[in-house]
């Protein structure tokens, strides 16, 4: 992959015009104070020999705000400028003219694409980090938690890393990654999960947790009956919960262990990391995991001097890549825990990653996909366009919207997008990436409006399980899982309002907020300004 790197203006000019204005002051300063000087020979000019200088900083900041000045009168005086209604629609036809086409690109290159080589050098540096922690984690065990130690959890001593870092749909900074830790139960525990989808009388916002009871693994070493619920107790008095007259494993009292066994690890890796960089580590409570945030040294040099929030999280293996993590999805403000059916307790609930899979679906349409498919950059530009959306809004309307088109939403838009129509096809080419980005927009917002579900990618018999390999029993009796159905049919009419409204001032919001400011403007023909896109809709 080519790396190109493009000159952002908005900080250029304002750095050359202060560079030279400091050069400017700072001469003044030394001659003010090098003393009187020497009478200049008759017929010499004793002038200012700084006024050159001076004359060349005056120019620069001149020409700063006139070209400031010429795109805020461009943008508001040009003739034949878009002006979309209240009520008008955008269309993709708008994607075919030159200056569109010139503002989406410049949107995407500048406040959406991340640069590879700084995406590559973050990876390998939290890859490092958590490597060196999670190990240490692994070399001190679980001492003084369990008599004996021999039913204590433990670090199993590698780290997955998930999330759109990883596949390729990242967007604006390498700044925050997810990284799952898993963890390794005793050789006498063996746990049998049950999806609480098809459970009665249960909210929406929790029928994609799992709980998991204890039971006996199928070995001689699980003893049956009393015999192995005796030799288990320290472990189930530790880590478990009753729900409905069974043990159940805790995921609020696997994450407290979590929480304090990574606070011991990183005391022993901390002063052997000090000369790389400052780590510390935040607790998440009992409804985050935590952060590990690594902060660049002083007297680190190297080119991508970023600062990093790496959530770490516990999971719990099931078998073929699928994970149950601590803890799960927090519920709606709407969805109280207090809606839990009598005898299920919270704090047996998980929730479940299936990145793997999802890994492999996107390699599985890569190789179908045409060359050139642009179907990770709609998705990138999907989530730029849902940023843009939040702008202007309080910010409890503004976590309402993230909540909503959170972007495991929009991932799972663009898999069952592509999904309908078996692989990326010729329509997915950079030629026609307003068009698609218009479907990826056009397909969300029916979700939203109830006219389809967005069920998850893998769960339930409904999902991609052919393409992504075998999945865990659990997984495959597992209800289908709407992501949308926890929000109340007004937040979602909300949404879809705000999301076509968004979508409408696109080209005012690009070229508001896209970089550089400086580029020129391609007027629509009033004949394109027409509805297109959701014709009918208010």
């Amino acid at each position: 992959m080519s790396v190109h790197y493009t000159l952002n203006l908005r900080v250029f000019w304002p750095l050359v015009t202060g560079l030279c204005t400091a050069l400017v002051c700072l001469y003044h300063v030394l001659r003010g104070s090098g003393g009187a000087r020497a009478e200049p020979p008759d017929g010499v000019d004793g002038g200012d020999g700084g006024f050159p200088l001076l004359k060349v900083a005056v120019l620069l900041l001149l020409s700063y705000v006139l070209l400031r000045c010429r795109h805020a009168v461009r943008q508001r005086f040009l003739p034949g400028s878009p002006r979309l209604g209240r009520h008008a629609a955008f269309s993709s036809r708008h994607f075919r003219e030159p200056g569109l086409s010139i503002l989406l690109e410049s949107y995407y290159e500048h406040e959406v694409r991340l640069s590879p080589h700084v995406l590559g050098h973050s990876k390998a540096h939290v890859s490092r980090i958590v490597g060196e922690l999670v190990r240490a984690g692994r070399a001190r065990g679980s001492p003084g938690l369990i008599p004996g130690g021999a039913l204590a959890l433990a670090f199993r001593g590698d780290f997955i890393q998930v999330g759109s870092a990883y596949e390729q749909h990242k967007i604006r900074r390498p700044d925050s990654f997810d990284v799952l830790v898993p963890l390794r139960l005793p050789p006498l525990v063996a746990l049998e999960p049950r999806s609480l989808g098809e459970e009665p009388a249960l909210a929406p916002a929790f029928r994609g947790c799992f709980v998991c009871a204890l039971k006996a693994p199928p070995s001689p070493l699980g003893a049956s009956g009393g015999h192995w619920l005796r030799d288990c107790k320290p472990f189930a008095d530790a880590f478990c919960v009753d729900v409905r007259g069974r043990r159940h494993l805790s995921a609020t009292l696997v994450l407290r262990w979590f929480q304090s066994h990574l606070q011991r690890s990183l005391a022993t890796v901390r002063y052997s990391l000090e000369g790389r960089c400052r780590v510390t580590l935040t607790p998440g409570g009992l409804e985050q995991p935590p952060t590990l945030h690594i902060l660049p040294c002083r007297t680190d040099y190297g080119c991508c001097r970023l600062s990093m929030a790496v959530r770490l999280i516990p999971a719990v293996h099931l078998g073929d890549g699928v994970f149950l993590v601590a803890p799960p999805p927090p519920p709606l403000p709407s969805a109280p825990l207090l809606e839990l059916p009598e005898g299920l307790r919270a704090e047996a609930l998980w929730g479940v990653n299936t990145a793997r899979q999802e890994q492999k679906l996107l390699s599985w349409l890569q190789e179908r996909a045409a060359p050139g498919a642009c179907y990770l950059k709609c998705l990138q530009l999907l989530k730029a366009l849902r940023d843009l959306g939040a702008r202007g809004l309080d910010s409890a309307a503004a976590t309402q919207w993230g909540r909503i088109l959170s972007s495991y939403v929009l991932k799972t838009v663009l898999l069952a997008v592509l999904l309908r129509k078996g692989a990326p096809g010729q329509g997915w080419d950079e030629e026609h990436l307003g068009k698609c980005l218009e479907e990826l927009v056009q397909f969300l917002r029916d979700c939203l409006l109830r006219r389809h579900t967005l069920f998850h990618c893998v769960l339930g018999p409904g999902g991609a399980a052919a393409e992504v390999g075998p999945l865990p029993k659990a997984l495959r009796e597992a209800a289908p899982v709407d992501l949308l159905a926890a929000f109340d049919g007004h937040a979602r009419e909300l949404a879809a309002a705000r999301l076509l409204s968004t979508w409408q001032r696109l080209p005012q919001l690009l070229r508001a907020y896209g970089g550089p400011r400086y580029l020129a403007r391609c007027p629509l023909p009033r004949s394109q300004r027409t509805q297109g896109f959701l014709e009918g809709e208010p």
